[in-house]
């Protein structure tokens, strides 16, 4: 069961990091540098902005997705804390 949860896991993080990736690329595009760099170390930001955007960049299906994937992540995690 721990392996099977640590692949969920790690399959989860390559999406959330994914789904990152792409709405920090619209963001550079959108507001430059600053705000870029901004959301490059701060997640959150980048999160905020993308739902915020979603419409006008047409990217409400990856918000969707990863907004799922943090849901995912946290249930995964306790997961993994209430079996160790």
């Amino acid at each position: 069961m721990g392996i099977a949860l640590l692949g969920f896991t790690v399959i989860v993080a390559i999406v959330n990091l994914v789904c990152f990736i792409i709405v920090l690329i619209k963001l550079f595009a959108e507001e430059g540098a600053g705000k870029g760099i901004l959301g490059l170390i701060c997640g959150i930001y980048t999160f905020y902005w993308g739902w915020q955007n979603a419409d006008r960049q047409n990217i409400r299906t990856v918000m969707t997705v990863w907004t799922v994937g943090v849901v995912l992540s946290l249930f995964s995690n306790f997961a993994a804390r209430a079996l160790a």
